[in-house]
């Protein structure tokens, strides 16, 4: 799998379902300024946060040229951040878990579910079920990746990290495959797509200078 990297040609997505809208990849895309926020249904923040976001820009740029999709994803919760909560989501705007928890605790739900849809087209990661022993080289690829200077960390400070990360990855049930592509770090993240489809932010958490890079790549 080639992963994403900042300043080059974003890879396609890995998808297993489009729920919301035409089934689209960004090889369709160039010419259009590409934001996709990353979220799990059950992400409380996800919905305080950066769907609200999401949803405000694809409303304001859209006839623009930016062009706003939605990546459910799954690197935890399996139970519930799974393609059929997605699809009650977008059908009828119920929300389940830590996710209704918050929602109904700030009073931000009507009769239980979400007063607002959703407006742009919604996908669910493609997973992969993990089978078999973890390979050591899994586990590398991972540390790698995650934990900058690893092999200049002193000897304790890398067995009680390699000991963490076996341990993590063998909790793992699925593999999120856009997930891991794009190296994303939890949920909300975004990914944003200059409209030659070069990736010029990937993104955990909120970010304050969002909306201005879109003006500026909408611009360019």
């Amino acid at each position: 799998m080639n992963k994403a990297q900042i300043g080059q040609k974003a890879p396609l997505f890995s998808v297993s379902e489009w729920v919301q809208g035409e089934s689209i990849n960004l090889d369709q895309l160039l010419g259009k300024v590409v934001l996709t926020e990353v979220f799990q249904v059950n992400c409380p923040g996800c919905f305080l946060y950066a769907l609200p976001q999401a949803i405000d820009l694809h409303h304001r740029y859209s006839s623009q040229g930016l062009i706003v999709l939605g990546v459910a994803t799954a690197f935890e919760d399996f139970d519930k951040n799974t393609l059929k909560n997605l699809t009650k989501l977008v059908n009828h705007g119920e929300v389940i878990g830590d996710t209704f928890q918050m929602l109904d605790q700030r009073g931000l739900l009507e009769s239980g579910r979400l007063p607002y849809s959703i407006p742009f087209p919604l996908a669910m990661d493609k997973l992969i079920k993990q089978d078999g022993d973890l390979s050591e080289d899994a586990i590398k690829a991972f540390i790698d990746e995650h934990i900058p200077n690893f092999d200049q960390q002193p000897a304790t400070f890398q067995e009680k990290a390699l000991e963490q990360v076996r341990s993590y990855l063998n909790k793992l049930e699925y593999r999120a495959l856009t997930f891991e592509m794009y190296k994303l770090k939890g949920t909300p993240s975004h990914i944003l797509i200059d409209k030659q489809g070069i990736l010029r932010e990937c993104a955990f958490g909120s970010d304050p200078g969002l909306e201005k890079h879109i003006q500026d790549l909408l611009l360019a």
